[in-house]
C-alpha cells in the first residue's frame, strides 16, 4: 500500500510538472519535470530495489536532468544494471543506447547527444557490470548473464524505461528510438527481430550480428600467420598496399580523394606488388601476396556460409586494429573474444586453440545453443515493419572488424523477405570509414537527426551527409544500392556536386 500511495503521489507531482511545461496538453511543446519529482521517485519500484534517483544540474552542453539507476532482475540470477537520464524539458521521445564489444554502456558520454536534443535516454550494462570489452569469460561461466547480454537486457531496460518516463513526466512517450553501433548494432537488430514492439525506429551501425565476425578475426589471424609468420605485414607494408589500391581505384567515382567509394568493384591485384628479387620496402613477398588475396576473397565454410568475411580494398592501413596482420597469430582482441567462449561450443573441455580452429570448429560453434540465442540474423522483420517500424542500417566500407559484406548480405535478405522494406528500411555504406568511426572517410554523420526527420516526416532519406571533425571533408552517403559519384566540377565538399548512381558491385 505504501508503494502504491507513493506511486500515486509521484504521478500527481509529475503530471503537475507536465502541465506546466505543456499547458494545452496536446503534445505541442516540451514536457517538463522537476528536481522534486526526480528526488521523490521510488527506485524500489524497479527490479531489485537497489539504485538511486538524483537531479543533475545543466553543465557542459548537457541539460539538467534526472538520473535514475537501478538493477533489474527479470529472472533468478539476473542482474541488469540500467541508467535512465530524463531531461528537465522532454521532447516526448525515448532513446535506447547500445554497447560495444562484450559490454553495455551506461556512460554519460554515450547519452550526451540524445540528452542535448531532449530525449529521455535508456542505457544498460547488458547484464554484466564489467567495462572491459574483450574480457568476456563470464559469458561461458554465467548462462543467465549470457542470455541477458544476448537479448534480454536491452528489452527489460526498455520496458522499465517506458514506465519510468511515464511516471516522471505523467504522460506516455510519443515514440521510442534505439541507436547502437558494433555490439550496439547487434542489439539494435535483435530488438527489431525479437522484440518488435519495443521501438518505433532503430539505427543499427556496423553490427556484430553473428559470430562470423569473431570467426573472421580468427581465420584472418591464421591467414597472416602462415609460413611461420612470413605472410605478416609491417605498418609500412600495409600502407604500401593501400597506396597501390587507391592508385588503381580511387578515381572510379570521379574524384581522387583517398577513398574508394565502391571497393567491391575495385579489381586491384596485389600481385602487382610482388617482389622480383629480395623483399624490400617497395614490394611484397609471395607469401604476403597470397595472404592478401585470401583476405580480399574471404573464406567459405563447407556449408557455404562465410567463415571469414572478405576485406575491402583501400582500407589496409587500418586492418591491424582488429587482426594480427603482423603474422604473430595473436591480436589484442583475442579473436574478438572467441577463445573465451570455447566451453560453450565444445563438450568435456576438449576444444581447439585459436591457432587450430578450423571448419569443423566453425560449424560446431554456429550450431550451438549460444549462437542461436546470441545471433541477430533473422531477416523476417514483418512484425516490426507491420507496426510502422523504421530501420536504418549502416556500415563503414573500411571496417577492419565486422565486414560490410556481412551487412550487405543481411540487407539483401531483409529486402527480399519484407515487402515493407522499400519504404521502411534504408541501408548506407560509408566509403573510407572504419569501425563505427575513424578512417579517412566522412565519418561524422547525424544518424539520430536523420532518423528523427524520417520518423517525423514519413519520408525515408536517400542520402546521409557525412563530415570530418576537422571540417576537411563533406560527402553524401547514398542509400543502397546506389553510390556517390562526383559530377566532375564544383566544390567537392558540396553534396550538390555529387550524384547517387547505381553501384557496380
Amino acid at each position: 500500500m505504501k508503494k502504491l500511495a507513493a506511486s500515486i503521489s509521484l504521478a500527481a507531482l509529475a503530471l503537475s510538472a507536465c502541465s506546466q511545461g505543456d499547458p494545452d496538453g496536446q503534445g505541442s511543446g516540451m514536457i517538463a519535470t522537476s528536481a522534486d519529482a526526480c528526488e521523490n521517485f521510488d527506485v524500489a519500484t524497479l527490479g531489485t530495489g537497489k539504485g538511486k534517483a538524483s537531479w543533475v544540474e545543466a553543465a557542459e552542453g548537457i541539460p539538467a536532468h534526472c538520473e535514475i539507476s537501478a538493477t533489474l532482475a527479470p529472472v533468478e540470477g539476473s542482474s541488469i544494471g540500467v541508467v535512465y537520464r530524463l531531461p528537465a524539458e522532454w521532447n516526448g521521445k525515448l532513446l535506447g543506447i547500445g554497447g560495444g564489444g562484450w559490454a553495455g554502456n551506461v556512460t554519460i558520454e554515450a547519452a550526451r547527444d540524445g540528452l542535448a536534443r531532449h530525449f529521455a535516454t535508456m542505457q544498460t550494462d547488458g547484464g554484466h557490470a564489467g567495462t572491459d570489452v574483450w574480457a568476456n569469460g563470464w559469458v561461458a561461466k554465467n548462462p543467465v548473464a549470457a542470455e541477458d547480454f544476448s537479448h534480454r537486457a536491452v528489452h527489460e531496460m526498455t520496458v522499465a524505461g517506458k514506465r519510468v518516463a511515464a511516471s516522471l513526466y505523467g504522460t506516455e512517450h510519443r515514440s521510442a528510438y534505439f541507436n547502437g553501433c558494433s555490439t550496439g548494432g547487434r542489439m539494435a537488430l535483435m530488438e527489431a527481430q525479437r522484440y518488435p514492439e519495443d521501438y518505433d525506429a532503430i539505427i543499427a551501425g556496423a553490427p556484430v550480428y553473428t559470430l562470423q565476425v569473431q570467426t573472421s578475426a580468427v581465420f584472418r589471424n591464421q591467414t597472416f600467420a602462415t609460413d611461420n609468420g612470413a605472410a605478416g605485414f609491417s605498418p609500412a607494408d600495409l600502407q604500401l598496399v593501400q597506396t597501390a589500391a587507391l592508385a588503381a581505384c580511387d578515381g572510379d567515382d570521379g574524384l581522387e580523394d583517398g577513398l574508394i567509394n565502391d571497393p567491391r568493384a575495385c579489381t586491384f591485384d596485389p600481385a602487382r606488388l610482388q617482389c622480383t628479387g629480395d623483399k624490400d620496402e617497395s614490394c611484397l613477398s609471395g607469401e604476403q601476396v597470397a595472404a592478401l588475396k585470401q583476405a580480399y576473397a574471404g573464406q567459405r565454410a563447407s556449408d557455404e556460409s562465410w567463415s571469414m568475411f572478405p576485406m575491402s580494398r583501400g582500407g589496409e592501413a587500418g586492418w591491424s586494429l582488429f587482426m594480427a596482420t603482423d603474422g604473430s597469430g595473436k591480436d589484442a582482441t583475442g579473436g574478438g573474444g572467441l577463445g573465451n567462449l570455447f566451453p560453450l561450443f565444445f563438450e568435456h573441455g576438449e576444444h581447439p586453440t585459436l591457432a587450430s580452429f578450423d571448419n569443423s570448429s566453425y560449424l560446431a560453434m554456429r550450431a550451438s545453443p549460444f549462437a542461436e540465442m546470441y545471433e541477430a540474423k533473422n531477416p523476417d522483420l514483418s512484425a516490426f515493419f507491420g507496426r510502422g517500424g523504421k530501420l536504418m542500417l549502416w556500415h563503414g566500407e573500411s571496417d577492419p572488424g565486422p565486414s560490410p559484406v556481412g551487412s550487405n548480405d543481411y540487407a539483401l535478405q531483409v529486402i527480399g523477405a519484407n515487402t515493407q522494406a522499400k519504404s521502411q528500411f534504408r541501408y548506407f555504406l560509408l566509403p573510407g570509414v572504419a569501425h563505427c568511426r575513424g578512417g579517412p572517410g566522412a565519418d561524422v554523420v547525424d544518424y539520430l537527426g536523420a532518423m528523427d526527420e524520417w520518423a517525423s516526416s514519413g519520408t525515408a532519406p536517400d542520402r546521409l551527409i557525412g563530415t570530418r571533425d576537422d571540417g576537411s571533408m563533406t560527402r553524401p552517403h547514398c542509400a543502397w544500392p546506389k553510390v556517390a559519384h562526383y559530377k566532375g566540377e564544383g566544390d567537392t565538399n558540396n553534396p550538390v556536386n555529387w550524384t547517387c548512381e547505381q553501384r557496380k558491385s
